[in-house]
Order: C-alpha cells, then sequence, then structure tokens
C-alpha cells in the first residue's frame, strides 16, 4: 500500500470511543456558532443602529447580507467539502468565520459591518453542510450515532432562540461589538480542536458548480434588495423594478444551468418525490415568518416596551424553553404518530402564533401580547422542523445524501432572508404615511407585516397537508 492510501486510510478513520464525546463537543459548537449568529445581532440592532446611523429598512440588511451569502453559498460549500475533506472545509469555513467576526466587531461604519456580515455568512456555508456528514463519518452505526444525532438537531432548534439571550447579554454588559467579537476565540477553538478529535472525510473527485452558485446568489441578492427598495422608496422606484428583472432573469438562467449541469449543486430530480418536495417547500416558506418575527419583536421589546438589550434578550426566554422542550419529545411523537401528523400540529401553531401579532396593539404589555405568541412559536418551531428534515431526508439514497441535505439548508436560510425582505417590504409600506408616536406607527407597521406572515405559515400548512402524502418509505440500500 502507497503512503498517500496509508494517510488517507488514518485521516477516514474513526476516532477512538473515548474521543466521540469531544468529537461531538467540537462538531455541535461549530454549528450552533453559525445557528446562535443568525440572530445574535438582533437585539443589538438599536445600539448598532445609532452607532452606525443605519436606516429603519436598511438595518435589515446586517441580518440579509449574512443569511444571503449563507444561503446562496451552502450547496456549493457542501460541494467543496465533498472534493477537498469535510474537516479541511469545516476548519477552513471555522478561520474565516472567526476573521470576519473580528472585522465586524471593530467595524466603523455600516459599509464596513455589512462586508464583514457578508464573509461570515461564507464561513458560515462552509461550516453548515460538513457538520452533519462528519457526525455521520465519526460515528458507528448505532446508539452512539443516534444520540449525536440528537443532540446536533436539538442545537439546530435552539440556536436562533440562544442567540437572542447571549444578544441582550453582550449588548447590556460591554457593546453591540461583542456579539460579534465572540465568535473569534470559539472559531479559533474549533479550527484547533478538529484534527485532533475528529476524523477526515474521504475526497470524491469532481468539480464545482460555479456558474450555478453565481447565478443562485446573484438572483436571490438581486429580489432581496429590491423588496428593500420597495419598503423605503415604493413599488414605482426604477432601482426595485430593474431589481426584480435581474432577479427574474438570474434565477431563470440558475434553473437552466442546474438542468444541464453534470455535477449541479442543486439536482433537480431531488424534487420528483412528492413527499420531498412538499418538505422543501415547508422549510422554504415557514422560516419565512419566522426570522421577520425576531426581528420585529426584538425591536418591539426595545423601542415599545422601553427593554434594555439584556432584558430584552430575555423575553425570548419562554420562546427558547418551549422549543427545547418540546424538541426533546419530537423523537417518541414520530416514532408513534409519524412525521406528518406532528408537522402539521406544529404548523398550525406557528399560522395561531402570527394571527395572535397581528392583533398586537401599541398598549398591550408584555404579558398580554407577545407571552402567549412567543410560546406558541418556540412550541411550534420545535414540533414542524424536524418532521420536515425527517420527510425530506426519508429514502434518500446514499449518494444523494449530500445534497438533499444541502438544499435543505440552501432553502431555509433563503426562505428567512427573502420572508424577512418581504415583511420588511410590508412594514415600510404601511408605515410610510402613518401618523402619530413612534411607538404607534412601529406596532401598526409590525401588525401589518405580523399578518403577512400569518399568510405565508398558512401557505406552507396548506402545501404541506395536501402534498405530502406521510407514507414511510422503504430505507434504501
Amino acid at each position: 500500500m502507497s503512503t498517500p492510501s496509508t494517510t488517507t486510510d488514518a485521516l477516514s478513520a474513526p476516532p477512538r470511543p473515548a474521543r466521540l464525546g469531544a468529537a461531538l463537543l467540537v462538531i455541535v459548537t461549530a454549528y450552533l456558532m453559525v445557528g446562535v449568529d443568525s440572530t445574535v445581532v438582533n437585539v443589538a440592532l438599536p445600539a448598532l443602529q445609532k452607532d452606525l446611523d443605519f436606516s429603519p429598512t436598511g438595518l435589515s440588511w446586517v441580518l440579509n447580507a449574512y443569511t444571503l451569502a449563507f444561503g446562496g453559498l451552502l450547496l456549493l460549500g457542501g460541494r467543496v467539502g465533498d472534493i477537498v475533506g469535510r474537516r479541511r472545509t469545516l476548519g477552513a469555513g471555522a478561520l474565516l468565520f472567526a476573521c470576519s467576526s473580528l472585522l465586524g466587531g471593530l467595524a466603523a461604519d455600516s459599509a464596513w459591518l455589512l462586508a464583514a456580515r457578508a464573509l461570515q455568512g461564507v464561513g458560515a456555508a462552509l461550516i453548515a453542510p460538513s457538520t452533519l456528514a462528519l457526525i455521520t463519518t465519526n460515528f458507528p452505526e448505532g446508539p452512539r450515532r443516534h444520540h449525536a444525532l440528537g443532540v446536533y438537531t436539538s442545537m439546530a432548534g435552539i440556536g436562533a432562540s440562544i442567540g437572542l439571550v447571549l444578544g441582550g447579554l453582550l449588548t447590556s454588559w460591554a457593546s453591540w461589538r461583542w456579539s460579534l467579537l465572540i465568535n473569534v476565540p470559539i472559531g479559533v477553538a474549533v479550527a484547533l480542536a478538529l484534527p485532533r478529535f475528529v476524523a477526515e472525510t474521504p475526497r470524491h473527485a469532481g468539480r464545482f458548480d460555479v456558474a450555478g452558485a453565481l447565478t443562485g446568489t446573484a438572483g436571490t441578492t438581486s429580489l432581496v434588495y429590491a423588496f428593500i427598495r420597495v419598503s423605503s422608496d415604493g413599488w414605482g422606484d426604477l432601482q426595485a423594478q430593474l431589481g426584480f428583472s435581474a432577479a427574474a432573469a438570474l434565477l431563470a438562467g440558475f434553473a437552466l444551468v442546474e438542468s444541464r449541469a453534470g455535477q449541479p449543486i442543486m439536482p433537480l430530480r431531488l424534487f420528483a418525490n412528492r413527499d420531498r418536495a412538499g418538505g422543501y417547500a415547508g422549510v422554504l416558506l415557514l422560516p419565512a415568518g419566522m426570522f421577520g418575527a425576531f426581528y420585529f419583536l426584538t425591536l418591539i421589546c426595545q423601542q415599545v416596551l422601553d427593554y434594555s438589550p439584556l432584558r430584552a434578550g430575555f423575553a425570548f426566554l419562554p420562546l427558547t424553553l418551549a422549543l427545547f422542550t418540546v424538541v426533546r419529545l419530537v423523537p417518541r411523537l414520530l416514532a408513534r404518530f409519524g412525521a406528518k401528523p406532528v408537522l402539521l400540529t406544529g404548523m398550525t401553531l406557528l399560522v395561531s402564533s402570527a394571527a395572535w401579532l397581528w392583533r398586537l396593539r401599541p398598549d398591550d404589555g408584555y404579558a398580554t401580547g407577545l407571552l402567549g405568541p412567543m410560546l406558541l412559536m418556540g412550541a411550534g418551531v420545535g414540533l414542524s422542523f424536524m418532521p420536515l428534515n425527517a420527510t425530506i431526508l426519508a429514502g434518500v439514497e446514499p449518494r444523494e445524501a449530500g445534497s438533499a441535505s444541502g438544499l435543505l439548508q440552501t432553502l431555509q436560510w433563503l426562505g428567512g432572508t427573502l420572508g424577512l425582505s418581504v415583511l420588511v417590504t410590508v412594514f415600510g409600506t404601511a408605515t410610510r404615511h402613518t401618523t402619530g408616536s413612534p411607538s404607534e406607527i412601529l406596532v401598526h407597521g409590525a401588525s401589518r407585516a405580523f399578518g403577512v406572515g400569518a399568510l405565508i405559515a398558512l401557505t406552507a400548512l396548506l402545501v404541506c397537508a395536501s402534498v405530502i402524502t406521510g407514507a414511510r418509505p422503504k430505507p434504501t440500500t
């Protein structure tokens, strides 16, 4: 056996059982860092807006710059991991994430911060697709792998909620800049620990679908930009119209490229299965309302209820606790009832939460206006996303598992990004000609956005109820 082959075998061999706990800690920490960062700056937005002079609608780009780059490059990031190795890709992503977080924490103006947030998204796109593959290759089939997957799924579900609480703590005790700077030691620690505790995956020959990544990312960016322009300048704005036209052309080009590519980043055949197609529709639509809810609820807590960043972060604890509690019960519910009933129950709770927030009034307090919807949202998210993941990945051939998982994550993050841009557009349109106090104007616009979020969640519920059959496919070999 040649030396290169021996090296490859050593890298791809699973670690000793004594190190499995450390391997799981490293992998989950990397993924949790990505999930937390999607919301950790939310609570800091008012302080950040004041320091860097963001407009109310432009402020949403602090979130969009991250999620656009993340969602647009996820599929390409998964392909990089296939070709150069998942551990190597995860390590590079963690270092890029740490460096861009440092740049963001030192930002002197809005453009600097947005550029750093976009770089964070690139790093996250290298991290996320590799984590699940590394769990699969590092943990032997059976109870150890099931435990690892359970921990991984729980962390993925509560990461966004933890980010809100952590952001409040850091902003109150130090500065909004620490919402970004905290990633620096964590990212470096992950990169250093990976070679010691986590085994590398085998590499696969192939090439990058650069054309697909460029057209897909540029198309979604143009679409979000057009919605942001509409929110500030109205539907007659020329730049908004040009943005919508560019988005249509680029996304049509993306579909054409993917239909002809030998190794596409988004294999269209994944949509041939009815249940999987319905699941993909669900993971695209559900985050649209959820991301928007986090954004507007954060503003309401601080600018209407006059909460400090710390208190605003703790205001989301009921949501986090409800989510964490329900996620722990979902595996048993799936085993007893199957994915579809659990999924539809969770979606119904999310629709109810958004509809409740739609009726929010300026004189509503936290207990009467926000607590109930937050509890419903936490339970709804916990009941919805694990069944969606199970529906999408059920029956997938092993050679396409990576593509199916990467597409799942991509649609989830793009759904959140596009949904936030749509709801910000609704907010801007509703408040443009509204009179009253600042708090009355904010609640008026937010309630309209929550109403549209309820319609999006209802659409997701109806699509999944009508498209997903709930049949349990036979496992593939």
